[in-house]
């Protein structure tokens, strides 16, 4: 990377009883290499493999270890931490402080450290091959990542118990490069962003309605990369059984023309629009009262165009930086860009959908196109995947603010 994103950094380094603790102490060093302050928590049994005086020389600060420690207390304790730290980062992280953190415990001074913490996490596995493909270890995973937690590896390869296979801790290197694609610099401090999410009702009855199968899980994690940004975010959402992301303004909606007339109301003066929710293309005229089935009488529906939502934000007298999605299920790239020259977008990210891919699932992957270029952004959590779009959005907003 040409940039030193880690530069000034302050993180929180976790180390827990794994024999790949080792490896901390060069993961200590190559933080350091990247101007990153590290404060090092240690749990007891980390303390069994590596000594808390050699993480203490490498970072610089002493080491923490006990949560009820009265002269940790008063130096920096773990809300202190908690509030100091940029990004939280566990490595090696064992099955059980996985199990743990996924168990909301805050009964050692790493879990509450975590459990009173709003900044990211980052938690590098690492455990037996058998212990890593343990249903309870990988649920315990999908809920982590479900709580925006980002996991790094594991790697595959040989391990210390002499077996072979998928746990190994990721190399110290390996683990600030990830780190590195993580981080989004906060450029876009100043800056209004409008990001819509999820999916809209449209009603046939009181009781029914037209929607579709977006749970707006990418909507809240762009949301979330733009929060880290350092933008001023608001998300209008569809209804979804999502937290609101820490820092957001968040206005509900339930049908296409109330997100439009929302969208209407805040979109028109922001500096960049990001249009995630998968919005009705056609709505029905509601019945006051509830439909009923009569024997085999078939019912016919009429639907009715909604509005163009990101046509209209686009077609603005003076449009923000406007992002698309499609979500396509088959000839994805040539719907994208026909969507993005027809509507006037600055960009437009596809995916393909369908068949237990793009909606209601945890990850993702990305094409993403602008007037001159395209790039893809592969297979991730939704939540690295947001990231990674909202630093190639940053690049072509600043691209377009310089010509």
């Amino acid at each position: 990377m040409t940039e030193n994103v880690l530069h000034n950094k302050k993180i929180v380094l976790g180390v827990t009883g794994s024999i790949a603790a080792y490896k901390s102490a060069d993961l200590v060093r190559r933080l350091r290499e990247k101007g990153v302050d590290v404060r090092v928590v240690m749990t007891k049994a980390a303390c069994e493999f590596i000594t808390p005086l050699t993480l203490q020389t490498l970072s610089g600060h002493p080491v923490a270890i006990e949560l009820l420690d009265a002269d940790e207390e008063a130096a920096m304790g773990h809300i202190k931490l908690a509030r100091w730290a940029d990004w939280i980062l566990i490595a090696p992280a064992t099955a059980d402080t996985i199990a743990r953190l996924a168990g909301g415990r805050a009964d050692d001074l790493l879990t509450a450290l975590c459990s009173a913490s709003e900044s990211p996490l980052a938690i590098a596995p690492a455990m037996n091959n058998k212990m890593w493909q343990n249903e309870a270890t990988q649920n315990n995973i999908r809920q982590l990542r479900s709580q925006s937690a980002q996991i790094l590896g594991p790697a595959s390869g040989d391990q210390a118990c002499g077996e072979q296979g998928e746990g190994r801790l990721l190399e110290p290197n390996d683990i600030v490069q990830a780190l590195e694609r993580l981080v989004v610099p906060a450029q876009l401090q100043g800056k209004h962003v409008v990001i819509t999410a999820g999916p809209t009702y449209e009603p046939i009855d009181p009781v029914r309605f037209i929607g579709n199968r977006s749970s707006g899980k990418m909507g809240f994690a762009v949301a979330v990369a733009a929060a880290e940004a350092g933008a001023d975010v608001t998300l209008i959402s569809g209804p979804v059984n999502l937290p609101t992301p820490t820092g957001v303004h968040r206005i509900d909606v339930e049908t296409a023309q109330q997100m439009h007339d929302k969208v209407m109301e805040y979109a028109l003066h922001c500096d960049l629009f990001i249009a995630c929710a998968a919005v009705a293309d056609f709505r029905p005229q509601p019945l006051e009262q509830k439909i009923k089935k009569m024997g085999k009488q078939e019912l016919q529906l009429t639907l009715t165009p909604t509005l163009d939502i990101v046509s209209a934000v686009a077609s603005g007298d003076q449009p923000p930086f406007v992002v698309g999605f499609a979500a396509e299920t088959n000839s994805v790239e040539t719907y994208a860009k026909d969507k993005l020259k027809r509507k006037g977008l600055d960009m437009v990210a596809a995916n393909q959908v369908g068949d237990g891919v793009g909606f209601a699932v945890d990850e993702n992957e990305l094409q993403v196109f602008w007037e001159s270029g395209s790039q893809s952004l592969a297979m991730a959590p939704k939540s690295q995947l947001a990231r990674d779009l909202m630093t190639l959005i940053i690049e072509r907003y600043n691209a377009k603010d310089t010509t």
